[in-house]
């Protein structure tokens, strides 16, 4: 499956206080009315359990010059929230700022599949803008500069 195209995302969450967030290639758009988003979060992520316990979660679509945004937030450890540029959501969870879609969710409902916790979030906010997407494939990040239509934009 590592050669399976995709965008890239970043995940973040709030819960107690302590703000958690890492990169992430499993999000998938799943109804328009209403509108729900899903992710998938491996069983070992304190990200994972953040989203699982406040029952909320913001997803940062990056663009194409976001690459090392991507990084930070895939490295295992680490203080990810100290370097970047963040907006916050109307409910207060952390965005890349200048990303291309920022969404904030309300777990609508979780399942545990294999070694993943899967949540559905219903978007009570969301923010768009123009842009290339960061793209990830075979262990390389990319772009999406090649498509030559517009993008439909996230209307709710």
């Amino acid at each position: 499956m590592g050669r399976f195209l995709t965008g890239v995302a970043v995940v973040t969450t709030e819960n107690a206080g302590e703000q958690y967030g890492m990169t992430i290639n499993s999000l998938t758009s799943i109804s328009l009315d209403p509108p729900i988003l899903m992710i998938s979060l491996n069983f070992n992520t304190r990200t994972g359990d953040a989203v699982l316990a406040s029952g909320k979660f913001a997803i940062s679509i990056l663009g194409a010059k976001q690459e090392a945004v991507a990084r930070q937030f895939a490295q295992r450890g680490g203080a990810r929230f100290d370097a970047g540029d963040f907006d916050t959501t109307e409910g207060g969870l952390s965005v890349v700022r200048g990303a291309l879609s920022q969404a904030e969710c309300k777990v609508v409902h979780q399942y545990d599949i294999g070694d993943h916790q899967v949540f559905f979030g219903q978007v009570t906010s969301c923010r768009d803008r123009d842009g290339d997407g960061l793209a990830f494939s075979a262990g390389k990040f990319g772009s999406f500069h090649d498509f030559n239509h517009d993008a439909m934009p996230w209307t709710f």
